[in-house]
């Protein structure tokens, strides 16, 4: 009977949009569509739906830094974005595989990138820099009550 479902579906009709063509007040031809409410092809959530795009800013930043244009494409920076949260997802998942269950630390990044010398030296300066800043407000505090 499988079989015959599968025969069913492949003779079913296909959702197609519903487009229609106008002409516009100058002449020239305009397309009118419903929205598309199939999910993307990536399998992540569009931009429009439950995933919010939270770094968009400083990766336009970023991106202009490295030599794009100031104002990337949208697409792009979507395109970028969805990198980075995927890296992140995988390496916090990673992170809580290695060390303490359902905990992250920062000794788990460290052996996790132990092997790319490039990140772990960039790991290690930003902890560096984190103390120390933290020891400067330590100061300035002390020195602002006192």
């Amino acid at each position: 009977m499988a079989s015959d479902e599968v025969a069913l579906n492949e003779n079913a009709p296909e959702d197609h949009q519903d487009d229609t063509a106008s002409i516009s007040s100058n002449g020239t031809s305009a397309s009118t569509s419903k929205p598309d409410k199939r999910p993307s092809g990536s399998g992540h959530i569009s931009s429009t739906g439950a995933n919010k795009r939270i770094f968009q800013r400083e990766l336009r930043c970023m991106m202009y830094g490295f030599g794009d244009d100031q104002n990337p494409y949208t697409e792009s920076v979507e395109l970028l974005e969805d990198l980075v949260t995927q890296y992140m997802v995988e390496m916090t998942t990673k992170a809580m595989e290695v060390g303490r269950q359902n905990r992250v630390q920062v000794e788990d990044i460290m052996y996790l990138v132990r092997n790319d010398s490039r990140k772990y030296v960039r790991v290690n300066d930003l902890i560096n820099m984190n103390e120390e800043l933290k020891r400067a407000r330590k100061a300035f505090n002390e020195e602002k009550f006192s």
